[in-house]
């Protein structure tokens, strides 16, 4: 990492949590490329795909620490 990036990020580490993570998300969108505009309309179908597949759903939604248990295996095991 060169002396600027490294001082932008001791800077940036000194911000409040959500101003970190706006700054995070411009620096993402930055070399993204141009966004999808197909992107919104797509997600939303998904979105609304899964809210109908739970509400139908006979089967309870899993419990957050069981789903983070399960997700932090994963990552560890990587």
């Amino acid at each position: 990492m060169t002396k600027a990036a490294s001082k932008v990020l001791t800077d940036a580490l000194a911000l409040m949590p959500e101003e970190r993570m706006d700054l995070a998300a411009e620096l993402l969108a930055s070399v993204d490329g141009p966004a999808d505009p197909d992107w919104e309309p797509a997600w939303q179908a998904e979105l609304d795909r899964r809210a109908a597949a739970s509400d139908t759903s006979s089967t309870p939604p899993a419990e957050w620490s069981e789903v983070r248990a399960r997700v932090l295996r994963k990552l560890a095991s990587r």
